[in-house]
């Protein structure tokens, strides 16, 4: 059995303790000790401690019955060993966990709604609870109420009880043990089964901020911060709103007026560009279907543009106007930029060739693939030196077919 000395002493950084056993076991060094500070990967919905047990480095913090088993980065030879934690994740992990117990609380309290999950991230925590439809109202309300708690600097109190006792303390919730039973109590606030590291007075949790909610499994899933981190999340937000509000020239506390505006205007101009586009392909269109050669009664189209002045969709938007509401054409179509290039090859439904062969036939001259049918093929490459050539290739066989 190993003694839990953070369940007693959450504050205690280091410790000297024996080792009791120690192996080497699947690649890994692992060692038991007569006591520790360090608080075990995920039990109870909390990270482990991270530290060091004689400098050397602890990888992992498991637990196994009564025992605490701890996995080290390299082998420790001495017996008698010193433990010590990082101080600034203990403290976070106990702010984040007992505002977990107020907030859990406070929804029971005005809501009568119950925890039924908590999760403490490396950013950011979550519980979720049993409600729907959470507003902007409630929210408010519970954060007031529980950061009220906070300032009030209420005494956090763990014991131990048995089974039989527990008809004496108002638990908001039933414990998963049956025996010696440890109770975190803020005084007359919450009274909760918890293994997890406390802060003792609610004033060292600073604050608590609920950051955003969302629906999950017919619940309500709540990810906040306390303490530290919502000190850090708040700097990253102001540096975020103040840079925002420089950059449209307004207040910080107009930004969202300012984005509400900007959004408004370009969803504007992107309508108006969507119509200037579909105008523009009339055009280009119109133009196509008069640069044709002909060849024994059919019109073949061949066009390379650069990829500044048409967009792939445009193209087979294009190209499908052209060979479904004419008779006798053949297109060869093709886009290109810097390091890739698209074709499309093309026939209206009166001509007798199969699109798609041809297209086969030529696209490995730019290093290409892509797919189709008897009417219309289309796919890219990457050799984009070679297109010119590809598309002279596409006509000749065109010209053989026809």
């Amino acid at each position: 059995m190993t003694v839990k000395i953070y369940l007693d002493n959450p504050y205690l950084k280091q410790i000297n303790a024996t080792i009791v056993d120690a192996k080497f076991e699947n690649g890994k060094y692992m060692v038991q000790l007569d006591k520790t500070i360090f608080y075990p990967h995920m039990c109870g919905g909390q990270p482990r401690d991270i530290g060091t047990i004689d400098g050397v480095k602890v990888l992992d913090v498991i637990k196994q019955g009564d025992k605490i088993i701890h996995v080290l980065e390299n082998k420790i030879y001495n017996k008698k060993v010193n433990l010590s934690i990082d101080w600034h994740t203990r403290f976070d992990h106990m702010q984040q966990h007992t505002g977990e117990h107020i907030l859990s609380a406070c929804f029971k309290k005005l809501f009568n709604e119950n925890n039924i999950g908590f999760h403490l991230g490396n950013n950011y925590s979550y519980i979720d609870i049993s409600m729907h439809n959470l507003t902007e109202d409630a929210v408010f309300k519970i954060e007031q109420l529980a950061n009220e708690i906070i300032y009030s600097n209420i005494q956090v109190k763990n014991y131990i009880v048995q089974k039989d006792e527990l008809k004496n303390i108002p638990i908001r919730k039933k414990p998963i043990v049956d025996k010696n039973i440890r109770i975190i109590e803020i005084d007359g606030v919450d009274c909760t089964p918890c293994a997890g590291t406390h802060v003792r007075n609610t004033g060292e949790i600073g604050i608590i901020k609920i950051r955003k909610w969302e629906n999950y499994k017919g619940n309500t899933r709540i990810e906040f911060v306390c303490g530290h981190r919502a000190l850090l999340d708040y700097g990253q937000k102001n540096h975020q709103t103040n840079n925002i509000s420089s950059i449209l020239s307004v207040k910080d506390t107009e930004c969202q007026q300012g984005v509400e505006k900007l959004l408004s205007s370009l969803n504007t101009a992107s309508k108006e560009i969507t119509s200037l586009k579909k105008e523009l392909a009339e055009y280009k269109k119109e133009y196509l279907l008069k640069s044709y050669q002909k060849h024994n009664d059919i019109k073949i189209v061949k066009h390379i543009f650069d990829y500044t002045e048409m967009d792939f969709n445009t193209l087979r938007k294009i190209s499908s106007d052209i060979i479904n509401n004419n008779e006798n054409y053949v297109i060869i179509f093709a886009i290109k930029s810097p390091d890739k290039c698209q074709l499309i090859i093309g026939k209206s439904k009166n001509v007798s060739i199969n699109a798609k062969n041809v297209f086969n036939s030529i696209v490995g001259l730019i290093n290409g693939k892509g797919g189709g049918n008897d009417t219309i093929a289309q796919g890219g490459g990457t050799d984009v030196s070679k297109l010119d050539e590809c598309i002279a290739l596409a006509e000749l066989k065109l010209k053989e077919i026809l």
